[in-house]
C-alpha cells in the first residue's frame, strides 16, 4: 500500500489563499504603508450649479444643564463658608448648580450619616430612592449589606458615609464625571471638616472620581492610592473597593472587598509613628 502523496506547496498556497478569502480577507501586508481608511473616504456630494448648499442643522441644545464651570466656582464659594458640617449640610440644600436636583431627587439631598469626626470617611456614587427618601446614603439593601461589612471589621462607630453626588440620578444611572465636578468642592470641604485619616471608595464611580484615574474597580481596588485635594492642601491614602450593589449581584466578589477592608482596618489601626 502506498503512502498518500504530500500536497505541493502550490497546493498548500493555494488552499490559504482560499481560507483567507472565505474570512473576508482581501488584502496582504505590503512593503511601504497604505492609508485604507484614508483611501475609502468619499467626497461629499456637490450642490448643482448655481444652487447654495444647506446649512448644517445647528447641535441641538440639552435643557436643564448648568454652566460646569460656574456650578463648580459657586459650589467652592458656599462651601468655604461652612465651618462645620451643619452648615455645609445646609450650603448643600440650597445650592441649585447641580442639575440632579431637578432631574432624579424627588424629595431632599442626601448629604451623609455617621461621625462627624469620625477617622474613616466612606465615599459612594450617588443616592438611590430608598436614600432619597430617607435623606441619608446607603440605606437600601446595599448599604444594609454594608453596614454588616463595616460592622464585622469593627467600624461601625468610625466611619462618615457620603456619596459623590448629593441628589439621585434618574433612574438610579451612574453620575456624570460633569455631576461629580459641580459636586467636588462639597466633598473635600467635608474631608477638610471631618479630618479622616482615610478614605474608603466604594465603587468604581467614586474612585475614578476622586483618583482622577480611568482604570475599573477591578483594577482599582485593593490597592491603596493617595487622593489630593483640588488645591493640593489635603493629602489622604485611599483604598478603593467593590460597591454593595455589586456584591448584592456578585456573592462570590465578597472575599475580595472584605480582604480590601481588612486591609484598612490593619492602616486604620495602626499606631502613629512619633514625629
Amino acid at each position: 500500500m502506498t503512502a498518500a502523496a504530500e500536497p505541493s506547496n502550490a497546493r498548500i498556497a493555494e488552499s490559504l489563499l482560499a481560507f483567507w478569502a472565505d474570512a473576508g480577507v482581501d488584502g496582504m501586508l505590503l512593503d511601504e504603508t497604505f492609508d485604507r481608511i484614508e483611501a475609502g473616504k468619499v467626497a461629499p456630494p456637490q450642490p448643482p450649479p448655481g444652487r447654495a448648499a444647506a446649512p448644517a442643522p445647528a447641535a441641538p441644545t440639552l435643557r436643564n444643564q448648568p454652566d460646569v464651570s460656574a456650578a463648580v466656582a459657586q459650589a467652592q464659594a458656599m462651601a468655604a463658608e461652612a465651618t462645620d458640617i451643619e452648615a455645609l449640610g445646609a450650603a448643600i440644600a440650597a445650592f441649585e448648580g447641580c442639575g440632579l436636583r431637578f432631574e432624579g431627587a424627588a424629595s431632599q439631598a442626601v448629604f451623609y450619616r455617621g461621625r462627624a469626626d469620625a477617622p474613616l470617611m466612606v465615599i459612594g456614587e450617588g443616592p438611590g430612592a430608598d436614600e432619597d427618601r430617607a435623606g441619608q446614603p446607603f440605606v437600601g439593601r446595599a448599604g444594609q449589606l454594608l453596614d454588616r461589612m463595616l460592622a464585622a471589621a469593627g467600624l461601625t462607630e468610625r466611619v462618615f458615609i457620603t456619596n459623590t453626588v448629593f441628589w439621585r440620578p434618574p433612574g438610579n444611572r451612574t453620575p456624570t464625571p460633569a455631576e461629580q465636578a459641580i459636586c467636588a468642592p462639597f466633598v473635600e470641604r467635608a474631608i477638610a471638616i471631618v479630618k479622616p485619616k482615610m478614605l474608603l471608595l466604594v465603587g468604581g464611580a467614586s474612585a475614578k472620581a476622586m483618583l482622577k484615574k480611568e482604570e475599573g474597580i477591578l483594577s482599582l481596588r485593593g490597592r491603596w492610592h493617595e487622593w489630593r485635594s483640588a488645591d493640593g492642601a489635603h493629602e489622604l491614602p485611599a483604598m478603593p473597593t467593590l460597591h454593595p450593589a455589586f456584591l448584592l449581584r456578585q456573592p462570590a466578589a465578597k472575599k475580595r472587598a472584605w480582604a480590601d477592608l481588612l486591609t484598612l482596618t490593619e492602616r486604620l489601626d495602626r499606631p502613629d509613628r512619633p514625629d
